[in-house]
């Protein structure tokens, strides 16, 4: 049986060097971070993490230095691509460097059929318990309903991410599931809507800077104390939007963290920091939210 996983799962920046390699003891500290304001666990090497610029050495070490960090707490390694074989050795090298499960892109570019996305995960979920993420906007194809079930089925599919943008389709995974399978947003605004129609949780980006506040709301859902998660959800929304729609994740969240106070240090090629007009819209926004940005309890700044 694979180890609990957690309904609050943040997807972890990658923090660099000035010289670009990889920050390795700033990614401990991060994640150390993260479990004390909320997160249930991270995902490394995932978009957010900049996974399309990391080598698979660096993905491992990230899974290694994280979990050794975070004892008790999930790991997800980030180990899709659209290369089955390739990513099927890289589950393989992060299962035996710790993590408890891995995250696995429907394949993006080719275009795989829908019966090619079931073999695709049906070949890493025999490595290590796998989530699937769905994310069309990202892979130029959704994955439907009817394979996601068919996915389900498979023992080593413990769930999937959802980023498809569409209630309805989740709506329907929801309905048809096994009981084990559980199903987690891949986008932070829709996480109170998920949880309304029968997923878990969220694997989140905004829990960088408000775990707390994220657990909450989940909590506060479970607990059928609707006016609670409302409350949060509705907070939350404009600094969510605004990390979602300044520019590509992970480059508002990534830049937030440096301005807050944060050494996340810089981007690889292609991606950049956002402009200071844009950072400062971004800190406006944050700012705004007050107490549920529980990053500034740290002693750190928001604008």
């Amino acid at each position: 049986m694979s180890k609990e996983i957690g309904r609050l799962l943040t997807a972890m920046v990658t923090p660099f060097k000035a010289d670009g390699s990889v920050d390795y003891d700033a990614a401990e500290k991060l994640a150390v971070m993260l479990v004390n304001d909320g997160s249930d666990g991270v995902v490394v090497a995932g978009t957010t993490g900049e996974s399309p610029t990391l080598s698979d050495a660096e993905k491992v070490e990230l899974v290694r230095t994280v979990k050794a960090a975070i004892p008790g707490h999930a790991v997800v390694a980030g180990t899709g691509s659209n290369n089955t074989h390739h990513s099927v050795e890289l589950s393989k090298l992060a299962m035996k460097a710790g993590a408890d499960a891995l995250l696995a892109v429907v394949p993006y570019y080719n275009k795989p059929p829908q019966d090619g996305m079931y073999e695709h995960f049906k070949a890493i979920s025999e490595v290590g318990p796998t989530i699937m993420y769905n994310i069309q906007g990202r892979t130029a194809v959704n994955m439907t309903a009817a394979t996601t079930l068919r996915c389900a089925h498979l023992p080593g599919i413990i769930g999937v991410k959802e980023a498809s943008g569409d209630l309805d389709q989740v709506g329907l995974v929801c309905a048809g599931k096994p009981s084990r399978f559980k199903v987690w947003s891949g986008d932070d605004s829709w996480t109170l809507p998920l949880l309304a129609v029968g997923g878990y949780g969220v694997i989140c980006v905004v829990s960088h800077i408000a775990g707390k506040s994220m657990a909450r709301l989940i909590d506060a859902y479970v607990k059928a104390e609707n006016d609670v998660a409302r409350d949060i959800h509705l907070a939350l929304l404009p600094v969510i939007k605004s990390l979602m729609t300044t520019a590509a994740n992970p480059v508002p969240i990534k830049s937030l963290l440096n301005a807050m106070g944060f050494a996340a240090g810089p981007f690889r090629l292609p991606l950049v920091p956002l402009t200071d007009e844009q950072l400062k819209s971004v800190q406006k926004t944050v700012s705004e939210a007050g107490e549920y940005i529980t990053f500034a309890k740290r002693g750190v700044k928001v604008a």
